[in-house]
């Protein structure tokens, strides 16, 4: 399933941006590597970039899990509330330039909240920032975002995740930075929205992308657990579903520095 927003601009070489909404637990991991190789000669990938807070066993990354997700062809990873959730992850996110984690996280937890990569004479600059409403976050966003683009200046392009449960402030985020970034897409609720569109000075917009993982779970624990939590009010562990997965993302296509000319969203079945 597609939907598709169009902006018409001047046609020059175009660059390709896939960004891939949460990958929950292995059913998630399983499906970006089995339909990335796809996506990347249906679309003509030039950049990969996933949310990958919640791909240990669905909550939280390793270093294994990163680097199997570089090996399938991601370029840069986002992360999010759960990033420190492993241990072990907490030095590989010093160490790792193409893994960020919430730029308005504390100076002093690990890890870096922006990268610039590279392909083929074009470049990408990746800003990550966690909402602050229902969040914990070191400093305002809104605030924080300045300096993170000042970090990735010079980039051809500058995608930022916006990892956050209030609509509003990823809405107002992307009013906030149009015509300044080539995207802004919205993460962490795993349900996609319906509002994939560019906004008017250019900057492709979605306020959630949705998650890669199963659809048949209950935002990607099984629904049978979810349920008697919800009914019993009562602890249960979660343990991530398997059943139906699917892939959510977006592919944003632009011709010229720092702007997009289309954002298509992309529901796809594992198999």
């Amino acid at each position: 399933m597609r939907q598709v927003c169009l902006r018409l601009t001047t046609v020059s070489p175009v660059t390709t941006i896939l960004f891939v909404g949460d990958i929950v637990a292995k059913a998630g991991r399983q499906t970006l590597r089995g339909l990335l190789p796809g996506l990347r000669d249906e679309f003509g990938l030039d950049f990969v970039v996933v949310n990958g807070e919640n791909a240990a066993g669905g909550i939280g990354i390793t270093p294994k899990h990163a680097d199997e997700m570089f090996g399938a062809g991601v370029d840069v990873i986002t992360l999010g509330n759960h990033t420190y959730r492993h241990r072990e992850v907490w030095p590989y996110l010093d160490e790792r330039a193409a893994i960020v984690r919430p730029a308005n996280f504390l100076r002093t937890q690990p890890g870096h909240g922006t990268c610039v990569v590279e392909r083929d004479g074009a470049s990408l600059g990746v800003v990550n920032l966690s909402g602050n409403l229902y969040m914990q976050a070191g400093s305002p966003a809104f605030v924080t975002v300045e300096d993170a683009l000042r970090e990735v200046q010079g980039a051809d392009h500058v995608l930022v995740d916006m990892h956050a449960e209030a609509t509003s402030e990823k809405v107002a985020l992307g009013w906030y930075l149009d015509g300044r970034v080539t995207a802004v897409v919205g993460t962490h609720t795993h349900v996609p929205t319906a509002d994939a569109r560019v906004l008017p000075k250019g900057t492709a917009y979605i306020t959630d992308v949705g998650m890669t993982g199963a659809r048949g779970g209950v935002i990607g624990v099984r629904r049978d657990q979810s349920i008697a939590v919800m009914r019993t009010h009562m602890p249960l562990r979660y343990d991530a579903s398997e059943e139906d997965p699917w892939l959510n993302a977006v592919v944003i296509r632009t011709s010229q520095p720092g702007r997009a000319d289309a954002i298509e969203q992309l529901l796809r079945p594992a198999g």
